[in-house]
This record gives C-alpha cells, structure tokens and sequence, in this order.
C-alpha cells in the first residue's frame, strides 16, 4: 500500500512521539496473582471466603521511584459479602500514594511502622467475584518494602482475611536499567556505595500495633500478622 502524500513527515513525528515517551512503571494484567501470606482473620465464614491477591512481579521506575501494584479481592464462598472495606497500608521503602475511589488513612491514624494507607469501602462482592484496585505507589530502591491487605467487615467489627504485610523485592538490583523488577515474597536487597551493611526492617515488629484509620490493629504472627478490630466507637466507614 502506498502512503498518501504529504503523510511521509506526520509518520516521522508519530515515531519520534512514541520513542522519546517517557518510561513509566505499570501494573502488567498479565502478571499473575499471589495470595501469598495471606491467612482468614476470625470473623470468616464459610459461607463468605474473601481473599486478596497481589501480582507476582510488580516494576520500579529507577529515576521516578513510581510503580503500580494490582490489588485484588475476591469472594471465593456461596454468598455475598455484604458491605466490607479492603485497607492498603505501605511499610518502609514502599510508599502508597494513590488508590482510585478509595479514602487516605490520616498520617496520625496510621499503625506504627506504615508510612501510608487507604480505606476502600465496598458495598458488596457477590458470589465468585472480585472488585480490582490499581494501587500507585513509590518504592525506594535502598530500602526494603513491604504492603499489607487487610479486608474487614463493613463495620470494621470482624476481620476477614489479611495478607501481609508481605515484601517486594530484588536479590539482583539492576541500577543502570530504565526500571527495577521486584518479586512478591523477597527481601529487597539495595546495591550500590551507599548500601547500608544492614538492611532496615520492615513491617510489624513483635509487639500489638494499633491502626484505628483502618479499623484495626496488626499483630506480628510469623511472616504475615492478623489484623484485629478496634474501629473508634461512632466511627463510621
């Protein structure tokens, strides 16, 4: 096929426009998802399995820090869940910066240890669904970082499920890359002269941590931790 006349220098500024795009880091859809150390909190059910997943393999941008994460939630049980709320809490080097419908938890609300978190109210997952979040986030590649899903009921009374908080990371940073791929399940291991002999923790430590933002508190049990219910009282979600 022929190219129109005059077409030959608009094709040459389309090209130049897609090379000189700027690299941003997306969630890629096509990355599996992980309930890895998730665990049901005591108010589950049989009937209500609610669940959370989060993808296998998330990118850091090496100059912005930016990334995105795929928080999903689903209903695995025969009935509906009713009104729940899904929290998403970031700890160290991993920043949450934006989930879309969801509400910011005040800095001063905040379980110790997280630096930011969202409340995202869902009026009802029915059976065998799931509700998907586009989580935008920074993570400093220097550090270690680690994300917490919590899912309460709409009250904030029971916990349902939690996972987490469970890190990102690279064992092999790439530096001089455009971007840093980061595995669920890894303890970020920074690279580079300014790498600390001992990399700060990260997440819950040993003791309760209270998080009346979210409703609820973090226990440290294992690798992962239980988020237990202490919603302010006249508190609504």
């Amino acid at each position: 096929m022929r190219a129109k006349p005059g077409s030959g220098p608009l094709l040459a500024v389309a090209l130049a426009a897609v090379v000189s795009f700027p690299f941003t880091a997306h969630a890629d859809d096509t990355v599996p998802g992980s309930s890895e150390g998730g665990k049901p909190g005591p108010g589950a059910s049989a009937d209500v399995k609610i669940a959370t997943e989060l993808p296998k393999r998330i990118t850091v941008d090496n100059t912005s820090e930016q990334t995105e994460v795929t928080a999903k939630v689903l209903n695995k049980g025969s009935k509906d869940t009713g009104r729940i709320t899904l929290s998403v809490v970031g700890f160290d080097g991993m920043r949450i910066t934006g989930v879309p419908g969801c509400v910011p938890i005040p800095a001063g609300q905040l379980p110790p240890g997280s630096n930011s978190g969202f409340d995202c109210v869902i009026d009802n997952i029915s059976a065998g669904k799931d509700r998907t979040y586009k989580v935008s986030a920074t993570f400093d590649l220097q550090k270690t970082g680690k994300i917490c899903l919590p899912v309460t009921e709409g009250s904030g009374k029971k916990l349902l499920w939690q996972q987490g908080p469970v890190p990102f990371g690279a064992s092999n940073p790439t530096p001089n890359a455009p971007d840093t791929p980061l595995l669920l399940g890894v303890d970020n291991k920074p690279s580079g002269p300014d790498t600390p002999s001992e990399l700060p923790r990260t997440g819950a430590s040993d003791s309760m941590l209270p998080l009346t933002g979210a409703g609820v508190m973090l226990l440290a049990a294992g690798g992962a931790g239980l988020w237990w219910t202490t919603r302010r009282n006249g508190r609504k979600v």
